[in-house]
């Protein structure tokens, strides 16, 4: 065949629709990190590929891509592939015109309806790659939907090209399925590029930005956004659903999670594009998986009786792509199904009738019982139905050493389950026992615990150990360190032999420590019994760890507390998931240091859809996680709103017993209400406060009723000193200062000496007041403090740039100070990037208000592009782009092209 070169120009407006890209809105978020990645690693590897189900963006990420490219100059063809494109010839055909619009043009081929020519894939391919390595610049080929291609000889054919092609010729593919392109052999020689199941779904972020831009009246709340993520996984496909919802109809957000599952559209979307070109085989095969959080191909062949279940799974994974791998520890592969399409194909399988779902169950809770697997045996076996079946697997499944995560199974199992019945088996009473305190029903787990003490099965077990730890944990909920710390202070030989009992048994006793002030034993006790290697990151180990920062954040060490805990949580998260007890609690942690370190966005997203934090969970965990709460409600919303969270948080903890924490959210509405200048509303939180001091007299925990008094002693100096009761705040400081130095209290003890260097001031006292703000700077830079300064600094702001000099700061402290003076500091918004200024100045300056489709051509003629070459690159036609072109013109009140580059660069659009 004889083979020319023809370098075509057509217009854009006049191409084929294969050959052209759709057109999307400025409403799409651009995936910024995403397209630089791809960017980079796709410049230096002969095929970048994109696979994922339908929803999930491909399309919408090549068209941001391409534009990207072809603003840096780079040359782009495309080729959106069809169910026509099965047949050999129109496929040939159809790629031919995509690559002449590179430039590479072979002349003479057969026409598009010689279907049944056997053209030879060498020659074809080999003097395509010749016509490309002539080309003088990098070319991208870009082929959306090649799923639908299924001849082998167009497989070949593009396998030739990938394999070989030349150095300047770069092919992306976009596919539902993994195409068969000998792709191992270009992942080893580094030649393959691309973006999968992971890495489609929007981020957060993302998300946050895309209703931004599609919800104009609506803005949704941190929470909410979260939910959305949870539910949703950052599909794109769902969270365009959610925006019709929602703007179709606004009070439905209260209702988000059910609103999408039980979706019609959603539904319709699903069955017609997810999964319509899969086999009826490979569907009913998946829908019996469906009821199963996580699957792997033994545990999928075992419920299903598919003895071809580990190839049905590959191809599940590579080829339809429906299913995605969970990271674990385990060698063996699991899987899971996004929880949208799980939820749609298990409501499939349940319309089967009959009693198909339940034994599917049985079956799985029995292959979980075999491995050992304790969460998702009693999990399965609750599901059948049959509680007998359940307590048999507990006690079949349960391994010596048992995860955390058993809690919330068994937590679910124990409400269905007489107590008669766990009376007669010891070993899961106190598993139940244990379970209650764990998930804060301390009243149900006494109860428990008071009739296994009364079973001769529990004396003659020999569990005195295991008794003491389950009453310990009891006391924990109840807020009662010296009690924990009285039971559990034994000899070591003593403690549980059980591995996990263990960390739960040191963990305790680290906690106890450190809630009666004896941090320095805490932190020697979690060093002398670091987690062994063989237990890295488990579930209790990683809740073991955790008592490292939660003890630093009891003495006030918040920048420490955030190192640790920012590592803990993203291990947690990773293995666990986002709402494991393990990363919950690292999250309340980070929430607090977060807030204390001004990172007020971090602490907003870390708590974001984390409402067990509030009403169930360890006092201290729900104080943390409760006082930033009420903190973001006062900067998101005002004072109003922390106010009444704050009221209703404080019930909540006079109804569970727990004076300490209720205390607390008083005191912080103290402070509120004074700061908001309502003294006679302060007054009478002031009263309710002092009440629970006063009820804390003679209590069994001295250190509980102490730091309440400690509490109700803070809120009363700050009423004293807006009464200009000198003396009376004074008085009440040196109580809550006795505390702080007692327990190991150190960011009390900044509080208090800012507030007693207000009291100093009032009374003229220079020295004294210099000398405790000098110490309240000395130990706050040494914890990482900001926001105690912030919020509790303003009397004595004004002297702060007194302190300049002082020769007794430390050079941390110093470095504080500076952060706290400086214009922009923490106590106030910071400016606005010179990025931001810049384009707010272009859009209003001179009463200059140019669309976001005018100020990207705008930027474009800044680097002079001719109109043809802004119409390629925006996917319009050169007739749209001159009349957007003569608008802007208009607009800056100018006459030329020249002029609107020279105005761009003078207003600071050209950055």
């Amino acid at each position: 065949m004889t083979l020319t070169i023809q370098t075509p120009q057509p217009d854009e407006s006049s191409l084929p629709a294969k050959f052209a890209p759709p057109r999307i809105g400025p409403r799409h978020i651009v995936r910024k990190r995403l397209i630089e990645r791809l960017r980079n690693e796709a410049r230096h590897c002969a095929l970048t590929l994109i696979t994922g189900s339908a929803g999930f963006g491909k399309t919408i990420l090549l068209v941001q891509w391409r534009q990207e490219l072809m603003k840096n100059g780079a040359e782009v063809a495309w080729l959106a592939l069809a169910a026509d494109d099965r047949r050999r010839a129109v496929f040939c055909h159809d790629l031919l015109g995509a690559l002449a619009r590179l430039g590479i043009a072979p002349k003479d081929m057969p026409a598009a309806e010689d279907d049944d020519l056997a053209w030879p894939v060498e020659p074809v391919a080999a003097t395509i790659i010749a016509l490309a390595e002539r080309v003088a610049k990098d070319i991208y080929l870009f082929i959306d939907d090649y799923h639908h291609v299924d001849d082998p000889w167009a497989h070949e054919l593009m396998r030739k090209f990938v394999t070989h092609s030349p150095a300047n010729l770069h092919i992306v593919i976009a596919s539902r399925t993994t195409p068969p392109l000998s792709l191992s052999r270009l992942r080893v020689y580094g030649q393959l590029a691309g973006a999968g199941f992971e890495d489609l779904p929007f981020s957060l972020d993302e998300t946050q930005a895309f209703f931004e831009q599609n919800l104009a009246t609506i803005k949704l709340t941190t929470d909410e956004l979260q939910l959305i993520q949870d539910v949703t996984r950052g599909w794109p496909a769902s969270l365009q659903l959610i925006t019709i919802m929602l703007r179709n109809r606004p009070s439905a957000r209260s209702q988000l999670p059910g609103l999408l599952r039980r979706s019609g559209d959603l539904q319709n979307y699903l069955a017609e594009d997810v999964i319509a070109q899969v086999p009826a085989d490979m569907i009913a095969f998946l829908e019996m998986l469906a009821p199963l959080r996580r699957f792997s191909a033994a545990l999928a062949a075992h419920v299903t009786g598919q003895t071809q279940a580990a190839d049905l799974v590959k191809r599940a994974e590579e080829e339809f792509l429906l299913i995605q791998r969970v990271e674990t520890d385990d060698r063996t592969p699991w899987y899971r199904f996004h929880p949208l399409l799980g939820e749609f194909l298990g409501n499939r399988l349940a319309a089967r009738g009959g009693d198909i779902v339940q034994a599917l169950h049985r079956s799985a809770s029995a292959w979980f019982a075999s491995q050992q697997m304790l969460v998702d045996a009693v999990r399965h076996a609750k599901l059948t139905g049959d509680l007998a079946l359940a307590v048999r697997t507990v006690e079949s499944a349960m391994p010596p050493d048992w995860r955390f995560s058993a809690v919330g199974a068994m937590a679910q199992l124990l409400d269905h389950l007489p107590e008669d019945t766990l009376v007669e088996h010891p070993r899961l009473s106190f598993l139940g026992c244990l379970t209650y305190a764990l998930t804060a029903r301390p009243a149900q787990a006494q109860r428990w615990l008071d009739q296994l003490r009364r079973s001769d099965a529990a004396r003659l077990s020999g569990m005195e150990i295991q008794l003491a730890l389950a009453e310990a944990t009891i006391a924990t909920q109840r807020d009662n360190g010296q009690h924990v710390v009285g039971l559990l202070e034994r000899p070591q030989e003593s403690w549980p032999s059980n591995r996990t009992l263990k960390y739960v048994y040191i963990g305790a006793l680290v906690t106890a420590f450190a809630h009666v002030g004896r941090i320095r034993e805490a932190l020697r006790l979690h060093e002398e019994h670091a987690v062994q290697s063989d237990d890295q990151g488990s579930e209790i180990a990683l809740m073991f760890e955790a008592t490292l920062p939660a003890t630093c954040l009891k003495q006030g060490q918040v920048r420490e507390t955030a190192r640790l805990g920012a590592a803990l949580l993203q291990q947690a998260e990773t293995t666990y998931g986002r709402h494991s007890v393990c990363a919950d609690l690292c999250a309340a942690m980070l929430g607090d240091a977060y807030y204390e370190l001004d990172r007020i966005a971090d602490a907003r997203d870390v708590l974001a859809n984390r409402t067990n934090l509030l009403r169930a969970s360890w006092p201290d965990v729900m104080v943390q996680a409760s006082l930033v709460h009420a903190q973001l409600d006062r900067i998101d919303q005002g004072s109003a709103a922390a106010l009444a969270f704050l009221q209703r948080q404080a019930a909540h903890f006079r109804a569970l017993g727990l004076p300490r924490p209720a205390a607390f959210m008083l005191g912080e509405a103290v402070h509120i209400l004074l700061g908001d200048g309502d003294h006679v509303r302060a007054q009478g939180i002031m009263t309710q406060l002092d009440a629970l001091a006063t009820a804390g007299v003679g209590a069994a925990d001295p250190v509980l009723a102490d730091e309440t008094r400690a509490i109700a002693a803070i809120a009363r100096a700050r009423l004293a000193l807006v009464n200009c009761n000198t003396s009376g705040a004074l008085n009440a400081l040196q109580q809550a200062r006795t505390f702080a130095l007692a327990a190991g209290r150190e960011r009390l003890l900044v509080r208090v000496n800012l507030l007693a260097a207000a009291a100093y001031e009032d009374i003229e006292q220079a020295p004294a007041a210099r000398q405790c703000l000098v110490d309240a700077l000395n130990t706050g830079a040494t914890l990482g403090l900001v926001r105690t300064f912030i919020d509790d600094g303003e009397p004595v702001a004004p002297r702060f740039a007194t302190l300049r000099n002082a020769a007794a700061l430390s050079p941390q402290a110093v470095a504080l100070l500076d952060t706290l003076l400086k214009p922009g500091d923490a106590a106030n918004p910071p400016p606005p990037t010179r990025a931001a200024r810049q384009d707010a100045q272009a859009l209003v300056r001179e009463g200059v208000n140019l669309t976001p489709r005018e100020r990207e051509i705008l930027l474009l003629i800044s680097q002079a592009m001719s109109n043809k070459r802004i119409a390629l690159t925006l996917n319009i036609s050169v007739g749209t782009t001159k009349w957007n072109v003569r608008n802007i013109l208009t607009k800056l009140g100018v006459s030329s092209r020249y002029d609107a580059m020279t105005w761009a660069r003078e207003h600071g659009y050209i950055r």
